[in-house]
Formats: structure tokens, C-alpha cells, sequence
């Protein structure tokens, strides 16, 4: 049976590692082993992780005593891994049960897909996972071919992917290399536009992880990050076409069609913003202008088509006259 290598990076989370490390220890693969890399925590992760490692020899641990931030984390974890398939989760998330198998079997089976991904749940605060309920372990799969794969970035200035659920192919990820410092907040949109380079993408039909929203996060906190993520989206952009996109044959033209799907998607977040009488609507629309300046003087109604939710949003917007609702994440 492949081997999965899975890697907790963490930091002041201590009250939700023990369960995500169980639920990667209670996964049904034969060859497994986790790596808990503590970063200098200042709450008691450290005697969580050794009191976890005590009980299973497939735990390894580095409890750093200074903070070296997470981008040395998630590297660390790249050159330690060696089995067949490498998964970074973080320590407040979850994988779900089966979730490691289904995504070995599928890429047992597709010697070209660089990595998988599925479906997520979510849960708030401190509450309990979920009970999931019993999955297949074989599930319908699409397979989304690289170019493919890059071009529906392009085209929507976002992935939408659950990042806990990606489950990488270890060669693959070595190919690609690290994660990227210069890029603190959207390191991971740049790997993984580098991976879909080495291979096909396999998205699977099933919830493979959890991930958990904090109760400090407010809905105007999370409204600011909103807006931070599609000028950090930009960033990982444009970071990625300037290095390894650049050598794709139509690199330039995917430049291009990146720029305008983060202008549009920019744009429609700052109609968003306007509607509910929220600051951060100017910084959105400058960034669209300066990205596609003619969004200045037509609205770019083809994005809301190729949104995947386009028709929930017609209906809501045909519903009783009122304004639908141009949230983008």
C-alpha cells in the first residue's frame, strides 16, 4: 500500500492538536507517519505534541525554541517528507475518515495527477468534529488537466479549494519546491499553480477535511481579509508568471487573463463593499483599474457568468427586486 507523510506545522494551537493529530493517526493507512513542527509555542502545544508522540511511534517532533515562522515550517516538513503522498494541514484543521485512502487509491490509479482535493465541512470556535457520517472509499473523481487547471485560476482571480484537503504526489512536490517567503499570506495559491505544472489535478466528489473559523473572527475582520486576500491573490499571481509561468507556452496570454479575473473579481467585491455601507471599496476598485483599466467605464457582467454560483445569484436576483448579493470571497 503507498505511503502518506503528513505534516502539522503549529503555533498557539494547542487545544485543537490533539484532535487534528488524531485525526490523521486514526486514518487506515498501513505506512503513515506525522510530523508535528512546534513554532516556539507560547501556550502548552509543546506538552500536547510530546504527550501525543508518546502514545504513537508514527509521531516525530521539532519544538523549536525560537519562532522561525511558518514558511520554515512548511519547507522543513517538504525535505523531511519521503513517502509517497505529502499533506500539510494545519493544526486546527481535520482530515475526515478515509480521506488519506480515497486520495492514494485515486492517484495509485493516475500516475500523472500531481495532487487531489476535495469537498470541506466547516465548524466554529471550539466545537467538536463533526460526525461525517460513512463515506466510500471509492468516489467519483474529475480530473482537470494542468493547463486547464491554471486557465480556471486565471479566469477567476480564485481557487476554490479547500486547502486541507489537498493531498500531493511527494515527487511532484519536490519538483515544484518550497513554499515562497516573499509571499507570507498567498504562498499556497502560487505552490499550487507551480504544481498543476508537473501534472493533471484529481477533484474528488466527498468531504476529505474540516476546517474551523474562529470566534474572533467577526464578520468585519473577516470582510478586511477578504479584501487583503484578492490583493494577495495579485501578488501570488503575478509571483508565479514572473517565475515558472513565464515558461508556459501562452504564459503571457494567461498573465493577462489572471490580471483581468483578479481586476473583475476585485471590481464586484467593491460593488459588495458600496451596497452594505463598508470601508475598503476604494482600495478594491484602484486595484481593478490599475489591473484592468477598462473596468473604469464598463462593468464586467461576463465574470458573474462564469462564477460556478451564477445561478443562485440570478435567481436571488430575480427573486423580489432586490439587489443580489455580490459577496466575493
Amino acid at each position: 500500500m503507498s505511503s502518506v507523510d503528513v505534516l502539522i506545522p503549529n503555533y498557539n494551537y494547542g487545544r485543537y492538536l490533539q484532535a487534528c493529530a488524531d485525526s490523521v493517526l486514526s486514518q487506515d493507512i498501513g505506512n503513515l507517519r506525522l510530523l508535528i513542527i512546534d513554532n516556539a509555542s507560547t501556550d502548552d502545544s509543546a506538552q500536547v505534541a510530546r504527550e501525543i508522540a508518546a502514545r504513537d511511534p508514527r509521531v516525530e517532533l521539532r519544538l523549536r525554541r525560537e519562532n522561525l515562522g511558518p514558511h520554515s515550517s512548511f519547507n522543513e516538513g517538504i525535505d523531511w517528507a519521503r513517502g509517497d503522498y505529502f499533506l500539510l494541514l494545519f493544526a486546527d484543521d481535520f482530515l475526515v475518515p478515509g480521506a488519506l485512502r480515497r486520495a492514494a487509491a485515486v492517484m495509485d490509479r493516475e500516475p500523472d495527477v500531481a495532487f487531489t482535493y476535495g469537498r470541506d465541512v466547516a465548524i466554529e470556535g471550539d466545537a467538536p468534529i463533526p460526525d461525517i457520517g460513512c463515506q466510500s472509499l471509492e468516489v467519483p473523481y474529475r480530473l482537470h488537466q494542468s493547463r486547464a487547471f491554471i486557465e480556471r485560476f486565471c479566469r477567476l482571480g480564485v481557487f476554490q479549494i479547500p486547502g486541507p484537503s489537498i493531498i500531493i504526489r511527494t515527487s511532484v512536490q519536490k519538483q515544484a519546491g518550497y513554499y515562497r517567503p516573499e509571499l507570507p499570506h498567498s504562498d499556497d495559491y502560487d505552490l499550487w499553480l507551480r504544481l498543476a505544472l508537473h501534472g493533471s489535478i484529481a477533484e474528488l466528489d466527498c468531504i476529505q477535511a474540516g476546517i474551523r473559523s474562529h470566534g474572533a473572527n467577526r464578520s468585519s475582520e473577516l470582510r478586511a481579509r477578504q479584501i487583503m486576500h484578492i490583493l494577495h491573490t495579485a501578488e501570488a499571481a503575478e509571483c508565479f508568471f514572473t517565475h515558472e509561468g513565464k515558461d508556459m507556452p501562452d504564459g503571457a496570454y494567461l498573465r493577462r487573463l489572471a490580471r483581468r479575473g483578479i481586476a473583475e473579481r476585485a471590481y464586484w467585491s467593491a460593488i459588495s463593499h458600496i451596497q452594505r455601507h463598508e470601508p475598503g471599496a476604494t482600495e478594491l476598485l484602484k486595484l481593478a483599474f490599475r489591473l484592468r483599466p477598462q473596468t473604469a467605464i464598463l462593468p464586467p457582467l461576463g465574470y458573474l457568468l462564469r462564477r460556478p454560483d451564477t445561478a443562485r445569484r440570478i435567481r436571488k436576483a430575480l427573486g423580489i427586486g432586490n439587489l443580489p448579493d455580490m459577496r466575493m470571497a
